[in-house]
């Protein structure tokens, strides 16, 4: 580095501007996507993320996006390099992966990467990942509750180059298309992908003829530092300790009635923080595992929760993170362990993390949120013979905090998508969506309350809709934080058009014919404090979100 580029590069206006800049350029890729995508579970559910990295594969500036896909692209981009470097890369290139277990995180979500040329120098990388409406596999949408391997989920795409020097590699994409029920959904949502990182690599090239590259190079590496530094003094602020949480998820999707533990030992010192997560189940038969990038998403995520917001979110925050994983378990599985349902797994590892330290950070630490993200997907044919899929992505409640009430129905812990409107998922499925409402009772009781779940309810129009219910929470509550209590479990059922009646032990893959209808409720956060101190029960009651009886029951009074 030149005396001249140093000295620009320490100027905190200069380096302020340039970091808002970036970030701007990420959140402009992000809008991209959403603008350009074709699935439903893109546009509508905001099931996408995009990020910029330096030449080094370290984050520089994320979207306001999904932290399991922001955080998982860094691993993706790892592998990427080893198998691209840098010096044969060339303008118009792009490269793409899926595959788990070479920095992947589930198929569904396929990470593309372009490199960003200024004066015939690769000066930075642009990358999105987008979960896609189907990429093969035994179950319409990919998403396969029951899979025993990860040959049952859909087509593994290792780091391949998807464009050479601006001309598609078609080979692959007749392979992509060959392997998709849904190959112009797939194809058009990866030309989103392109474009979006062609925006960014635009935006960058612009800054760069601005700045010099040089210079624009040197203040990038003064960010990360910067934010290192901010990083370290955060957690020098947290008494140092190893702090301990465990967890109980429901289940694998084969063994229904055996549970599954996350334990996690949290250790800070001196400006570092280390996760072991040594516990926690070994691998399971089930989809339900979680390979070592979503571990690690869980981790920065948590770094974020537990460290002020105001620090600039790039690599360097993740510098002083380091995590313990063992091999063989739920949480680092060996290959060709399934993963479908590995988002189930990453918001209880992050929420573990988190929870960890709620006694040591009492004003940070909310009680747990309902910590799942239950996925919906319904599959068949429309009368013409076209191939419909469609997915949503429920939410439950948030957990109340020192302060304040939970949220009702939001994606929290690690993802951070929306359900889809009525319109939209009717207008793409022969469904009918009977109810949408807020489940009564469901947020935990305390001075705080914890947020509520939703009642969703579903008709199907045709026969033979295949359906996937991939749920958590059925069988454990959100517990509460002093002296809150838990919230409702999560419950789903289907009722026949004869009248029978079966309620989903968390996990099923069936099938739906017309007039069968679906109800899904979701869990609900946990409370915060006695229940007895809460001065809103009246406004609660008035509003509908607790019952007289559960006023009473709970709370001591109306």
């Amino acid at each position: 580095m030149s005396p001249a580029a140093s000295t620009a590069s320490a100027d905190p206006i200069t380096s302020e501007v340039i970091r808002n800049k970036l970030e701007g350029i990420a959140n402009e890729m992000e809008m991209t996507l959403l603008k350009s995508s074709f699935s439903p579970i893109v546009k509508e559910g905001l099931d996408t993320s995009a990020s910029l990295f330096t030449v080094n594969a370290e984050t520089l500036a994320q979207a306001c996006a999904i932290p399991v896909h922001l955080a998982t692209l860094i691993p993706a981009i790892h592998n990427m390099l080893q198998r691209f470097p840098l010096a044969t890369m060339r303008e118009g290139d792009a490269y793409i992966l899926n595959d788990p277990y070479c920095g992947g995180t589930h198929l569904p979500d396929i990470a593309l990467m372009t490199p960003v040329f200024h004066a015939g120098r690769v000066i930075a990388l642009a990358a999105t990942m987008t979960h896609h409406g189907d990429i093969g596999g035994y179950s319409p949408g990919s998403l396969p509750p029951g899979a025993t391997e990860i040959y049952q989920e859909g087509l593994r795409i290792p780091p391949l180059k998807f464009r050479d020097a601006g001309e598609y590699n078609e080979t692959l994409v007749a392979l992509l298309r060959q392997n998709s029920r849904l190959p112009d959904s797939l194809m058009g949502d990866l030309n989103a992908q392109l474009a979006a990182c062609n925006v960014g690599a635009r935006r960058l090239g612009e800054l760069a003829t601005s700045y010099g590259a040089e210079r624009l190079m040197a203040i990038f590496d003064d960010l990360l530092d910067r934010s290192e530094r901010m990083t370290r003094a955060a957690l020098r602020a947290i008494p140092n300790g190893t702090y301990r949480y465990v967890d109980t998820m429901d289940n694998d999707g084969i063994d229904l009635d055996r549970p599954l533990t996350i334990e996690v030992a949290v250790t800070v010192a001196e400006g570092s923080i280390e996760f072991d997560l040594t516990g926690t189940s070994a691998q399971v038969k089930g989809p339900m595992n979680c390979v070592p990038s979503g571990s690690q998403a869980a981790a920065y995520y948590a770094v974020r929760v537990l460290t002020d917001p105001a620090i600039p979110t790039n690599g360097g925050c993740f510098r002083p993170v380091a995590i313990k994983l063992p091999p063989g378990s739920l949480v680092n599985p060996v290959e060709p362990a399934p993963v479908n349902a590995r988002t189930s797994t990453i918001k209880r590892i992050a929420t573990s993390m988190v929870s960890a330290l709620a006694q040591v950070l009492p004003q940070r630490v909310a009680a747990p949120a309902a910590g799942t993200l239950l996925v919906v997907a319904f599959g068949g044919r429309h009368d013409d013979g076209r191939r419909f899929i469609v997915g949503e992505l429920i939410a439950g409640g948030s957990g109340a905090a020192r302060g304040l009430d939970g949220v009702d129905v939001i994606d929290t812990d690690a993802s951070n998508c929306m359900n889809l409107p009525a319109e939209a998922l009717e207008m793409e499925a022969p469904l009918r969506l009977h109810r949408v409402e807020l489940r009564r009772d469901s947020g935990g009781a305390g001075e705080y309350r914890g947020g509520l779940g939703v009642v969703r309810e579903y008709e199907a129009l045709a026969d033979g809709i295949a359906f996937t219910h991939r749920g958590e929470r059925h069988f454990s509550a959100a517990p509460g934080l002093d002296g809150g209590l838990p919230g409702a479990s999560a419950c789903s059922l289907i009722r026949r058009a004869d009248g029978t009646q079966t309620t989903i032990a968390s996990k099923l893959y069936t099938t739906l014919d017309a007039g069968d209808r679906v109800i899904v409720e979701t869990p609900g956060g946990g409370g915060y404090g006695d229940p007895r101190r809460r001065k809103a029960i009246e406004r609660d009651v008035a509003d509908g979100k607790v019952s007289p009886e559960a006023a009473r029951r709970l709370y001591g009074g109306e």
